[in-house]
């Protein structure tokens, strides 16, 4: 029987935001007969044979009737339930076309893709957001870290809720809890930290393919929304081919490559592998994001042509410069260029009071407020250290002392612009979203 998930309450109505933890906390989930299979490849008639099995069974029959009318984005209950795999894909595309195929996009990034920094993101052109990694043991099992971790509003669409995990129970108890506010439920197979080998997630579940496919399965027969995976490439080519077929056979339904492997940690000293994304693109029928070399609307231009890829997403140069889907460049990145680029009417001081603002309307941890001030400024700050230091003695911060600041900063005299070409000034208008038309 379809699950009765409640309505989540607003936190304010001047905020219009959602919290998933106390009103998901009570609710009991109606459980729901699943299948879990270990190969690691299926052949067509293999997969053929699969589906024949998953249709044959009463409950599931039962339960597609049911969903007939379901109003989901998806439909009949997910990607794999009785189809074959061209219709998964078809349905993949018409889920993707429906959000409007957004190719601007928020990567994942622990403490830093939260609500507000989303929220500013999208202000300044991007297109649809990842929250960060959650952990999905811990989601289920602490409200605390539900409530801070996951919040969002109703313009915080499309949107992707990411998990690690290593237990297909376990994943399908936090995914639920999160299905009815977002359009993915995404799977983290690509974090090269040294907590995720200890944690057993992420990008060392290539070494257990096996599981890796159980992990999709497991939510795309039980899911209303669809799932989406996002991994690093293999050393060998051929590995991150079969690997990526695995995934869409499982049920995945986009999938997002990092063109750098599980050892390239250092984005600044190794280059993202285009031409492996290219070659996965090229291999799968779903759509494909492309994660790497991403600093500027250049890149995106050249990284779209150059693999194929149906979006970009971006982690590291958002931190510093949030309105780079708007065409704004930091100084650095201006280095070399053709010299048609000019001083914009935005900096880096703009960029953080607009986030101040979003964090005011949407609290999170002032953890994640202290690391974004500093990602954002730092360029000032290494001209005014001291302003630096007054920051880090703040044992307890203060939405005042942040504006206070910021003031500070700007009465030195010295600005540190963003700058753009000719054809992207003016692209964001001073009170609403950026245009889409980037």
């Amino acid at each position: 029987m379809k699950s009765k998930i409640p309505s989540i309450p607003l936190l304010s109505s001047r905020s219009s935001c959602f919290t998933t933890l106390k009103s998901l906390m009570a609710s009991s989930l109606t459980e729901t007969l699943t299948l879990t299979v270990t190969q690691t490849h299926h052949s067509n008639s293999q997969q053929d044979d699969l589906d024949d099995v998953l249709c044959s069974d009463r409950q599931l029959q039962e339960q597609r009737e049911e969903s007939a009318s379901d109003t989901s984005p998806f439909g009949l209950g997910s990607p794999s339930r009785c189809l074959a795999g061209e219709s998964r894909v078809e349905r993949a595309w018409a889920h993707w076309a429906k959000l409007g195929q957004p190719k601007l996009i928020v990567a994942p990034m622990v403490d830093n893709s939260e609500l507000p920094f989303r929220m500013l993101c999208r202000k300044y052109g991007a297109e649809a957001a990842y929250t960060p990694m959650l952990h999905s043991r811990i989601f289920t099992e602490n409200e605390k870290y539900r409530s801070q971790e996951f919040t969002t509003c109703t313009e915080d669409r499309p949107l992707f809720v990411q998990f690690c995990a290593n237990d297909p129970e376990i994943l399908l108890e936090a995914a639920r809890r999160v299905e009815p506010f977002c359009d993915y439920v995404d799977i983290n197979f690509g974090c090269p930290q040294r907590i995720a080998r200890r944690g057993y997630y992420g990008a060392f579940l290539m070494d257990n393919l096996p599981l890796v496919k159980s992990l999709v399965q497991k939510l795309a027969l039980n899911l209303h929304v669809p799932v989406s995976c996002k991994i690093r490439v293999f050393p060998d080519l051929q590995d991150t081919i079969n690997y990526a077929r695995m995934l869409e056979d499982a049920g995945c339904s986009l999938l997002a490559v990092h063109g750098r492997t599980r050892d390239e940690k250092d984005g600044k000293k190794f280059r993202a592998d285009w031409e492996a994304i290219r070659a996965v693109k090229n291999a799968v029928g779903i759509p494909v994001l492309a994660n790497g070399n991403i600093r500027h609307m250049d890149d995106v231009q050249d990284c779209l042509e150059k693999t194929g890829a149906d979006g970009v997403l971006s982690a590291e140069s958002l931190l510093e410069n949030p309105a780079l889907f708007a065409g704004y460049r930091a100084a650095e990145s201006v280095v070399g260029s053709e010299g048609n680029d000019k001083e914009g009417k935005l900096d880096q001081t703009d960029l953080l009071v607009d986030y101040l603002k979003f964090c005011e309307r949407y609290p999170v941890p002032w953890r994640m407020i202290r690391s974004h001030v500093h990602k954002m400024v730092g360029d000032w700050f290494r001209v005014h250290p001291d302003v630096r230091e007054d920051l880090n003695s703040q044992s307890k911060l203060t939405f005042e002392f942040l504006y206070n600041m910021v003031d500070q900063l700007r009465e030195r005299g010295i600005r540190i612009p963003l700058y753009v070409k000719d054809t992207h000034e003016e692209r964001v208008p001073a009170d609403g979203l950026a245009s889409r038309n980037v």
